[in-house]
């Protein structure tokens, strides 16, 4: 039988192609792999279409093994016994048989509902990936200088209180032009009153340090629920004052 031929007896969804390694893998309804040139995925991939699948766990029908260590639905330890006897166990509660840890002697298996686990898993991927994407922090940036207006100064600060509360960092840099860095210690005061005025939103990750004509402050968000209590501190003063 050639390669192409063997190749479309299996599923796409069976394919595992390791690139780090330059090999694939091709696993069979049995849970058995094979070790597949580079040069034959290209045929995997015409003939399946895949890129990178994880293949999935093996249930029911699709365990082999001659006895299993079981898990019932609710957890319990059911105990080892032969796979024929797991599986009417599962038949008759309606489930699923699922070869959860392969690598064990026996292999551990577990009574479950299994479309609704890859549901279930589906689902707390997908979070996953929305929560990761939301603690994404970026660097914002405000630019002073050491003869700053005061309402220049005013404005910068709201700003930077808008990053911060946004969740981002903020780097506060001064350009010293001329003259003016023989004079830093006036950079210095402006970056002290700056981080003065936005204290209540943010913590010093980066005290002022010169690089080059720049002076350069780094200001990070406070914690979350430090700015939570902040919020309700406010909000009651608020309410008392009105």
């Amino acid at each position: 039988m050639t390669f192409q031929a063997e190749a479309a007896r299996f599923s796409p969804t069976r394919m595992l192609f390791c690139a780090g390694h330059g090999i694939s893998f091709l696993a069979e309804s049995v849970c058995s792999w094979r070790v597949v040139s580079p040069a034959n995925f290209y045929w995997l991939n015409r003939l399946g279409g895949v890129s990178t699948i994880a293949a999935e766990l093996l249930i029911n029908e699709e365990i082999r093994d001659r006895e299993v260590r079981v898990i019932g639905a609710d957890g319990a330890q059911l105990g080892i016994m032969p796979t024929r006897r797991a599986l009417e166990l599962a038949e008759e509660a309606e489930l699923d048989l699922v070869k959860i840890v392969p690598t064990a002697v026996p292999p551990v298996c577990k009574l479950m509902d299994y479309d609704k686990h890859r549901f279930e898993q589906a689902k707390r991927e997908r979070e996953m990936r929305k929560n990761q994407k939301e603690r994404i922090v970026s660097l914002k940036e405000v630019q002073l200088s050491v003869t700053i207006e005061e309402n220049d100064v005013a404005v910068k600060a709201k700003n930077a209180v808008k990053f911060l509360e946004g969740g981002d960092k903020v780097k506060v840099s001064i350009r010293f032009r001329g003259r003016q860095i023989a004079h830093s210690d006036i950079g210095m005061k402006v970056m002290q009153e700056f981080a003065e005025r936005v204290k209540d939103v943010c913590t010093v990750e980066r005290r002022p340090m010169i690089e080059g004509r720049n002076m350069i402050m780094i200001l990070a968000p406070k914690a979350e629920k430090a700015s939570k209590a902040d919020k309700a501190a406010k909000a009651a003063k608020e309410a008392q004052q009105a």
